[in-house]
């Protein structure tokens, strides 16, 4: 049967339906190229999903070693956690034992403090006393350094007065002792020059004088000998007392000596 309608409403222009079929050509060339392309794309897909199975193989192999892994974790974890509890429990004590004993030092602390306040005010009252006695002190032995210093200025014009006095002393015996044994030479010396001039004017008493001159010539040379024993002796008393040496002050006796 022939269609003998008009294109209307089939076209809106003449010729639009052999440009529909020339579009629908290149669409089917388009769509065979595309057929072409994804097969390409699907065979390139089933090697990357057969590379993908195996990549998911080796994922789900590691996956497995990960999780054992992952447990063994958890298992040392576990250990681990037991320890840090452990631990932390041991570490409580050791810090409440450790917050007790700082407690007590603190108390200890507090008490030497308060000690240590007494013991300071104590101190500051031992010290000014201590500073009160020492300025007392130090004015005292100021005062007894100046009659110590007196004392001793004194005592060396006492002890010079002392020396001068014994050695006067001494001085004064020896003039005593050397007058008197003098006195004796003298007289001793007189009575001999008399009797020497007896014995000259008389021959016949010669012999008795000639004895008696030699017994007054032995005096006159004993009182001689004493007179220098007494000297000597009392220069070196004298030199001894200048020298410092005490219980000096001793007399010396000198032998009465017979006339004859």
């Amino acid at each position: 049967e022939t269609n003998t309608l008009p294109f209307h409403p089939f076209e809106m222009q003449q010729g639009d339906i052999l440009r529909m079929e020339k579009e629908h050509q290149v669409l089917k060339e388009k769509v065979k190229e595309a057929q072409e392309k994804c097969e390409r794309l699907q065979s390139r897909s089933s090697e990357e999903i057969s590379a993908s199975k195996e990549l998911q193989k080796k994922s789900i192999e590691e996956t497995e070693v990960s999780k054992n892994e992952l447990n063994w974790f958890h298992q040392d974890l576990e250990m681990q956690v037991k320890k840090w509890q452990q631990e932390k429990k041991e570490n409580q004590e050791n810090l409440k034992a450790l917050r007790n004993t700082a407690k007590k030092h603190r108390d200890t602390n507090d008490r030497y403090l308060k000690t240590i306040d007494e013991k300071e005010k104590q101190y500051n009252v031992h010290l000014n006393t201590y500073l009160e006695t020492s300025n007392k002190f130090a004015n005292e032995k100021a005062k007894l350094e100046e009659l110590v210093k007196k004392s001793q200025d004194d005592f060396q014009d006492c002890m010079k007065r002392a020396v001068k006095a014994e050695i006067s002393v001494l001085q004064h015996w020896k003039e005593i002792e050397v007058c008197k044994l003098n006195g004796r030479a003298a007289k001793a010396e007189a009575n001999l020059k008399m009797l020497k001039s007896f014995n000259r004017s008389s021959a016949s008493a010669a012999p008795e004088l000639k004895s008696l001159i030699d017994s007054w010539e032995t005096c006159i040379s004993n009182v001689k000998k004493q007179l220098e024993k007494v000297e000597t002796t009392y220069e070196e008393k004298v030199q001894m007392v200048k020298n410092g040496v005490r219980n000096c002050l001793t007399k010396m006796e000198t032998l009465d000596l017979p006339s004859p």
